[in-house]
């Protein structure tokens, strides 16, 4: 078997190789679920997990730094992965939204969303202290990236952080998406996570779409769009208020 012919095909149908990638990623990581844990640690998680691990790997392999898109036949990785049909996928999941149980959430969902882009903000600002990091850009920096991944590195670039500091805030917003979809399973029931207006004002709180759709769709796949319509909020809030109003707060503070 010639290993360089499928990798030059591979590498000239960048797309199609990517799609069929994600989809043999998906497919293994479903079946792990299913046939180790009883759904209980949904797919999507096990995905992210092998995702990370592959990134790694091929960053050991070819010493670039853009995860699997560094090694030729994953290129297509760079598109299927990027913000475009990243936006487009969260968008497509208001479409299933019922409006007039949406409505349900009124002030509960606007609580819940402030609640949820602050108290991480802070939470993330004084772990980033306790390890050290005293200026208020790297705190701001990183308790942004507690809010969602996405929202760490538009703040850092936005406030001239360290790109150190900016990749712990990348992190801190994965493993808090991780942390959110294997959680939710296992306190569903005790937090009476079984409605649609429930299930919004958790994504409000939560604000990972990532970790909450995961979660979700392992607790009752019906809830996903409502808890993804709140979480989605949370990374154009963020952006606007990290880098403005809650560093300045921050700054403030630290002098």
């Amino acid at each position: 078997m010639d290993v360089s012919f499928f990798t030059h095909l591979a590498g000239t149908h960048a797309t199609i190789a990517a799609f069929a990638f994600v989809g043999a990623v998906m497919w293994f990581s479903n079946l792990v679920s299913r046939k180790t844990t009883r759904g209980r640690v949904h797919g999507s998680a096990i995905a992210i997990l092998i995702g990370l691990a592959l990134a790694y790997a091929a960053g050991l392999s070819t010493g670039g730094e853009k995860g699997v898109v560094d090694w030729p036949w994953l290129a297509g990785i760079g598109l299927l992965g990027g913000a475009m049909l990243r936006d487009f996928a969260i968008v497509a999941t208001a479409f299933e939204v019922d409006v007039v149980e949406a409505k349900k959430a009124g002030m509960l969902g606007v609580i819940a969303l402030a609640i949820g882009t602050v108290v991480p903000f802070v939470i993330g600002a004084v772990v980033a202290l306790a390890f050290g990091y005293d200026d208020a850009i790297s705190m701001a920096t990183i308790g942004a990236g507690a809010i969602t991944y996405i929202v760490g590195p538009v703040t850092g670039a936005a406030l001239g952080a360290s790109s150190p500091v900016i990749a712990l805030s990348i992190a801190t917003g994965v493993f808090k998406a991780v942390l959110v979809m294997i959680g939710t399973p296992f306190v569903a029931k005790y937090i009476g996570l079984d409605n649609p207006r429930s299930a919004m004002a958790f994504g409000g709180l939560m604000g990972t779409v990532s970790g909450v759709t995961g979660g979700l769709a392992a607790t009752d796949p019906r809830l996903v769009p409502y808890g993804a319509l709140t979480a989605t909020f949370h990374t154009g809030i963020g952006c606007l208020v990290a880098p403005s109003v809650l560093y300045l707060g921050l700054r403030a503070i630290m002098g």
